[in-house]
C-alpha cells in the first residue's frame, strides 16, 4: 500500500509576496541553491533583494547586478495566469514534498492542469527517443500497471519512452515536466498529448511562459523529474544519454534507480545494462518496481529545503572574519570542482561563513554549482 505524500504545514503566499519570490529567482546569478541559501541569511525575498548588489560587489564583480523589476515579475506573472497555469512556490501548500527535500528545489513553478496529481506517490520513466517499438510498448504497460496500483507516472514529454510513459497513464494521471515555458511545446509533434494531459494529469515547469527549450535547460528539467518520484526507471537509453545524467540524479537524490534490462548488442541498452552492473534494481514488470517501493521499509527524506529559514533575522559576521575567509576559500577553489564539505574540511571555517563566501562569488558571477553539493570558479 503506498502513502500519499503531502507537503508539510505552510503558508499560501499573497499575490506581493510571490512576486518577492520571481524577483528574487529571476535575478541574475541566482540559482535555486543561491536563492533558499539568500532566503536562510535574509529571511525574506524582499531583503535579499535588497542584499544582492552589495553581496556582489564583495564577491568581486565589477558591474552592478542585474535585478529583476517588479514590472517584468507582474509581467510574468499575468502572462502565465492568463494562459491558466498557476504559480507554485516551495512555502505554499500543495507543493510537492519530496521534491522540496533536494537541494536544488524550484523555488517557484507552474502548474497547468489537475493539481491533485501532485499528491500521489510518483515514479518517472525516462528512456530513448529513438526508442524500439517493443520498449514503447513495455514502457506503456508498466505506466499503466502503475497508475493502476495508485502511483502518478512523471516524464519529459519527449518521443519515444517518455510519449509511451504519459500515454499508457493518462487515465490514471500523469505529469510531464517541461524543460522550456508551461506553455511551449516541445517536440510540436505532441500537442495532441500535451492537450490530453493537460485535461487529465498535470503540465510542470519552473521556466517562465514563451521559454523556449535550450540544451541547458533539459538537465534542469530531469532533476525535476527525478525529485518528484520515489523512484526513476531507465529503459533503452545508451551510455551517454541524459538518461543516464537524470539517473544519477535520482541516486543523488536519495531515490530507487530501476533499468529494463536488453540486448547487449543493441547499443541503447548498454545504460540500463550498466545500471544494473551498477546495483540498480532490474525490472521485468510493474511488480518489481511496486514490490522494490514497498519493501524498503522507508520513504525517500523529505524534509523541506526551506525548514531553516532565518524569519527576517539575519545573522551577522565580523568583517575581519569574512575578510581572511575570502582569502582561505579562494585559494582552495579550482576550475576542477570540489564539494563545500571538503573545502570547510580544509578551511576549518565555520559552515556558515564558508557558506556566505561562496554565496558573494556567485553573485558575482565567479562560481558555479555541480550536482552533488560541489562547487568550482569560472576559468
Amino acid at each position: 500500500m503506498m502513502t500519499t505524500l503531502f507537503s508539510p504545514p505552510a503558508s499560501t503566499l499573497s499575490h506581493s509576496d510571490k512576486i518577492s519570490w520571481l524577483r528574487l529567482i529571476r535575478s541574475e546569478n541566482v540559482g535555486p541553491i543561491t536563492f533558499f541559501k539568500l532566503l536562510d541569511r535574509f529571511g525574506t525575498p524582499r531583503d535579499a533583494l535588497n542584499a544582492l548588489p552589495e553581496l556582489a560587489r564583495r564577491g568581486g564583480r565589477g558591474k552592478p547586478i542585474k535585478i529583476c523589476s517588479a514590472s517584468i515579475a507582474e509581467r510574468e506573472l499575468m502572462t502565465a495566469e492568463t494562459m491558466g497555469a498557476r504559480l507554485l512556490c516551495a512555502i505554499e501548500p500543495g507543493y510537492p514534498a519530496l521534491l522540496s527535500a533536494i537541494d536544488d528545489a524550484p523555488p517557484c513553478m507552474y502548474i497547468m492542469g489537475n493539481e491533485s496529481v501532485l499528491k500521489n506517490p510518483c515514479v518517472s520513466i525516462v528512456g530513448a527517443r529513438n526508442a524500439s517499438a517493443g520498449a514503447r510498448q513495455l514502457a506503456w504497460r508498466l505506466a499503466m500497471d502503475l497508475g493502476k496500483a495508485g502511483m502518478t507516472v512523471v516524464s519529459g514529454l519527449a518521443r519515444g519512452i517518455d510519449r509511451s510513459a504519459h500515454e499508457g497513464s493518462l487515465q490514471t494521471g500523469t505529469i510531464a515536466v517541461m524543460a522550456g515555458g508551461p506553455d511551449v511545446i516541445y517536440p510540436p509533434e505532441n500537442k495532441d498529448l500535451y492537450d490530453k494531459i493537460r485535461a487529465t494529469g498535470a503540465i510542470v515547469s519552473e521556466m517562465p511562459p514563451l521559454t523556449e527549450p535550450q540544451a541547458r535547460h533539459f538537465p534542469r528539467r530531469n532533476r525535476i523529474i527525478s525529485g518528484l518520484s520515489r523512484g526513476l526507471v531507465v529503459m533503452e537509453a545508451t551510455a551517454r544519454s541524459g538518461s543516464l545524467i537524470t539517473a544519477r540524479m535520482a541516486a543523488e537524490q536519495g531515490r530507487d534507480v530501476f533499468a529494463v534490462p536488453g540486448s547487449p548488442l543493441d547499443p541503447r541498452s548498454e545504460g540500463p545494462n550498466n545500471l544494473i552492473r551498477d546495483g540498480a534494481t532490474l525490472v521485468r514488470s510493474a511488480d518489481d518496481i511496486l514490490f522494490a517501493l514497498g519493501n524498503a521499509g522507508h520513504t525517500p527524506l523529505c524534509e523541506p529545503v526551506y525548514t531553516n529559514f532565518s524569519k527576517g533575522k539575519p545573522s551577522h559576521f565580523n568583517e575581519s572574519v569574512l575578510a581572511e575567509a575570502r582569502k582561505i576559500v579562494g585559494g582552495l577553489l579550482s576550475p576542477a570542482a570540489v564539494t563545500v564539505d571538503e573545502i570547510i574540511r580544509q578551511c576549518q571555517l565555520s559552515p556558515a561563513v564558508v557558506s556566505m563566501v561562496l554565496l558573494e562569488l556567485e553573485l558575482a558571477g565567479r562560481l558555479e554549482r555541480h550536482p552533488g553539493g560541489r562547487v568550482s570558479v569560472l576559468a
